[in-house]
């Protein structure tokens, strides 16, 4: 059914009805219900990575993560220079994966990206990277950006300040041990913030890269949906969320097939699809 799609670009049309709702990246509840370890106890990786909960146990991205939409709070707004939801108004998009590395759906999408000449930005979790460390590499070798993503994607605002820093930290060195460099990119998990965990990341001068198009395609969608839901919310400058893993037994074969689509389609609209550091002229890495 994609194929005809594609063929009649009829994709417009007929996801006309059903183009789920956009949902806005930007608009958090801000306070924590911390953890119970103690943000001052002498915590060795070892002690604190046996406390932690397999990685995406449910699935990466879950409805009950993410933020209620009744308490409305704009960090780019407050953090101007720090949380970025979007690229200058030029003709440029920027493709970003989050979840990965895995041995599955990173290398596919990481085919259909070469076949393409595409360069996207991976918002890579440690954990996984520890598990698939040539996946990782294969994505630098092929000119692709890396970026933080926490060690095993929790949800940052319902844990301690402390565990928080070593997620990161951790990430960032298991990225080093690998591939010698130590992103200056992050992406909380949900797109979950406090203040707090904005001024750690600042600290670690880090950039937070937010997005203002969501894919959803971690919410079960077909290929037509997927690349519906991106197209008709581009614009100049849009960031766009996908992931490149899923959870247990989550199949992102809807993500793969639709790229292509989505690539073409742009560029025929006369967009440069570029990396998150190319398009807001950044460094990728400290």
């Amino acid at each position: 059914m994609f194929d005809s799609l594609h063929r009649n670009s009829y994709l417009y049309r007929w996801n006309a009805s059903f183009v789920p709702a956009y949902v806005s990246p930007f608009s958090f509840h801000s306070t924590p219900p911390y953890s119970p370890l103690d943000p001052y106890q002498d915590v060795t990786y070892q002690e604190w990575m046996r406390q932690q909960v397999p990685p995406h146990a449910h699935g990466p991205e879950r409805h009950e993560e993410r933020h209620p939409h009744l308490v409305h709070v704009d960090w780019a707004s407050r953090f101007p220079n720090e949380v970025i939801l979007h690229g200058p108004p030029r003709r440029e998009v920027a493709f970003t994966f989050d979840d990965g590395p895995d041995d599955i759906w990173t290398p596919r999408i990481l085919d259909v990206l070469k076949q393409y000449d595409v360069k996207a930005t991976f918002m890579c979790v440690g954990r996984r990277i520890q598990q698939h460390p040539q996946v990782l590499l294969r994505m630098i070798r092929e000119g692709h950006i890396v970026g933080n993503h926490t060690w095993n994607h929790p949800n940052l605002t319902k844990i301690t300040l402390a565990e928080a820093r070593l997620q990161i930290i951790r990430t960032s060195d298991e990225i080093n041990r690998i591939a010698g460099v130590r992103p200056r990119l992050f992406r909380p998990p949900y797109g979950a913030l406090n203040a707090d965990v904005i001024r750690e990341l600042i600290t670690l001068d880090y950039k937070i890269i937010f997005w203002n198009v969501d894919s959803l395609d971690w919410a079960k969608l077909t290929a037509p949906q997927v690349a519906a839901n991106i197209l008709a919310h581009t614009r100049p400058g849009s960031i766009i969320l996908q992931h490149s893993a899923g959870g247990v037994g989550e199949s992102l074969e809807d993500t793969v097939q639709a790229i292509p689509y989505v690539v073409e389609t742009l560029r025929q609209g006369g967009y440069r699809i570029v990396t998150v550091p190319q398009m807001l002229n950044i460094s990728a890495y400290h």
